[in-house]
């Protein structure tokens, strides 16, 4: 049976439905001794900064039941040198790039947006949603009015589709999903981690230095695929959905709430293939259940459907 895999994202289109999550994938170089860039739909590289970022001090990652928590602080070597080190590799293959853009205010996102004028990337995602660096971040994603306001900016800035990605860590989804179309997002992506804790009780102490990280990976699939179910009713742009994405089966669910594509991160951690996997799980599922296009079950679960 032929399958149409390929998923369109602002006038982008995908091969497939399959990304990577910024901040699991690098810009794939370590991971293209393990899989074949070319199959993707998407590389969506490490948060880019307009300049260099330290990131927080370790330790900043801890293992969880189910999942991990990371307190990393989008540490990256800046603009300049992504554009020279790692966009000519990304460009050997055939996939999209899309560039996760972070600042600590409006005006840094602004200037790091501002960076890559004439530069050849496909989309760009807006983190507004991190919760491990002092400013900015998650600040922003968890204020409609903030939302609206540095995607706004962001927005008029540059010449390509604009990704706002949104933080969990909030009482009404679909409020900042609304917020985020409102201000000019041509897609969002959710959900970022959800704010955790791990504590040594040994030593009477978190185990991360900033006490608090972010907790990904299949323990938090069940609240992500909720929240895309639930800014799906809100908003009328694509989502991409993530969060404990593993198998083909995990992707499905997230489509089947409403997203238009997916992004794999914790995954890649454990199983270096993963992103692969998931493509050739969705692609067994639409042979077994004799689903052409996957048009035919995107948001099905929506009322009406």
């Amino acid at each position: 049976m032929d399958k149409n895999l390929r998923v369109n994202i602002a006038g982008v289109e995908l091969k497939n439905p399959v990304m990577t999550a910024s901040g699991t994938f690098g810009s794939g170089q370590e991971y293209s001794e393990f899989i074949d860039l070319n199959q993707l739909g998407a590389v969506v590289v490490k948060g880019v900064s307009h300049t260099p970022w330290e990131g927080n001090r370790p330790v900043r990652i801890a293992e969880t039941h189910g999942g991990m928590l990371n307190s990393i602080g989008l540490q990256n070597p800046g603009a300049s040198a992504f554009i020279a080190n790692d966009l000519p590799f990304l460009r050997k293959f055939d996939t999209k790039i899309i560039v996760n853009l972070c600042g600590h205010t409006i005006e840094e996102y602004v200037a790091v947006a501002g960076d890559f004028d004439g530069i050849d990337v496909d989309m760009f995602e807006l983190n507004i949603s991190c919760p491990n660096i002092a400013q900015g971040g998650m600040a922003f994603g968890t204020d409609p009015r903030m939302i609206e306001k540095v995607v706004a900016a962001v927005k008029a800035r540059v010449n390509i589709p604009l990704i706002a990605k949104l933080s969990p860590n909030v009482t009404d989804i679909g409020e900042m999903a609304a917020a985020a179309q409102a201000g000019g997002a041509d897609a969002i992506s959710l959900i970022n981690t959800v704010m955790g804790m791990k504590i040594d009780i040994n030593r009477l102490k978190p185990v991360l230095d900033n006490k608090v990280g972010g907790l990904s990976g299949p323990a938090i699939k069940p609240v992500a695929v909720r929240m895309v179910y639930q800014a799906a009713k809100r908003v009328s742009i694509p989502i991409i959905g993530m969060g404990g994405i593993m198998t083909g089966e995990d992707a499905i669910e997230f489509i089947m709430a409403g997203a238009a594509a997916v992004a794999v991160g914790t995954a890649n951690f454990v199983n270096p293939t993963a992103t692969i996997d998931v493509i050739t799980g969705i692609e067994s599922f639409m042979e077994k259940q004799n689903i052409r296009d996957l048009s035919e079950i995107r948001g099905i679960i929506q009322e009406g459907k």
